[in-house]
């Protein structure tokens, strides 16, 4: 599980927001949203897209930003742009979000979210934006020659996607919270500066399960290493198959000495709602075949309904379509009113 100190301020806050957000859901405004680089994969499923669903049916606004833009650090991924953020609406709508109730949109389609980046990019100095540690970890890991300046903008345009709607609900992994940081530090600059008209929003932290690739490492689209949600039973279990374990032959769950065992456990554990411990002392000396064959039926009964939604959904791309076009329209509408706000405290509008 990602580690999450309940000593600072950060977990301690979480934890107060979770009671508030039962109470009055109708207070909080959630912006969370993906990279179009590829189907989504169980680590994201778990990680975010259970807890997305979860909010918005307990009455919290959700607005999903399907981060194009950004993609264009990645020029051969954006080649198949569109129809890759087809498949992050279709997996939205297959997990359970309603587009009835969330704002699904694309960076390119509100201009007015966009324009916000300029002075928000005024607010930052470049070495706030080159020590984040998602920017050196995007950059370490891009298949580029060389690095574009888009590249830097990406937390301050994180920031734009945050504040544009003022949301004041961000999940977040641990990992995540310097980029949250810099967008509260840009709100209070900006308010300090000119008036206060933005939030400083608040990261909701889960102790989000960490899922292994079936190499591993770190579960990625990028990496080949992922089961993506709309994967066919028969190819969940060639992966499945082939995923890393370890020379031991009783099956324990243990993440610190046994990673790559402790995963498939893991998330065994998650798709039958049980405990980690539980699944493994069940396996016990019957090594990694049964670990797998454990883990494959698991993931596929789970995932079951998921697919079926999946490939139902799949057959009519035009509504996929409309659904972004009325959740782009809804952003827009969001964004220019925040853009007037932010125009008239800076003083420029004409």
């Amino acid at each position: 599980m990602t580690a999450m100190t309940t000593t600072s301020p950060a977990a301690r806050r979480s934890a107060e927001l979770e009671p508030l957000i039962a109470q009055r859901p109708q207070d909080f405004r959630v912006l969370t949203g993906d990279r179009p680089t590829g189907a989504l994969h169980l680590g994201h499923y778990f990680g975010t897209l259970r807890n997305r669903v979860r909010l918005q049916r307990q009455g919290v606004e959700l607005l999903l930003v399907i981060a194009d833009y950004q993609v264009l650090t990645d020029r051969d991924v954006a080649e198949h742009l569109a129809e890759r953020v087809d498949d992050l609406v279709l997996d939205y709508l297959a997990a359970g979000v309603d587009p009835a109730t969330a704002t699904i949109f694309t960076h390119s389609s509100v201009t007015a979210l966009n324009q916000l980046l300029l002075p928000f990019l005024s607010l930052v100095s470049v070495a706030e934006l080159s020590r984040n540690p998602t920017v050196k970890d995007e950059i370490a890991h891009s298949r580029q020659a060389t690095v574009s300046g888009l590249m830097f903008t990406y937390p301050a345009h994180q920031a734009a996607d945050i504040l544009f709607c003022k949301a004041n609900l961000v999940p977040v992994g641990q990992d995540q919270l310097p980029h949250l940081e810099l967008t509260r530090t840009i709100a209070r600059r900006f308010n300090d500066r000119y008036a206060p008209v933005l939030p400083e929003p608040d990261a909701l932290l889960s102790p989000a399960p960490l899922l292994l690739g079936t190499d591993g490492t770190k579960m990625s689209k990028s990496r080949g290493n992922a089961i993506t949600l709309g994967a066919s039973a028969d190819e969940t279990a060639r992966l499945i198959r082939g995923a890393k374990t370890d020379a031991h032959r009783h099956i324990t769950y243990d993440p610190q000495q046994r990673p790559e065992v402790s995963s498939l456990v893991l998330l065994a554990a998650l798709c039958t709602d049980r405990d980690p411990h539980d699944v493994a002392e069940d396996i016990g000396s019957g090594g990694a075949a049964a670990l797998k064959r454990t883990v494959t039926d698991a993931v596929n009964e789970h995932l079951a309904p998921l697919r079926a939604r999946r490939a139902h959904l799949a057959r009519d791309r035009g509504y996929l379509r409309q659904v972004l076009r009325e959740g782009n329209e809804r952003a827009n509408t969001i964004a220019e009113q925040t853009l007037r706000q932010v125009r008239e405290a800076m003083g420029t509008r004409y």
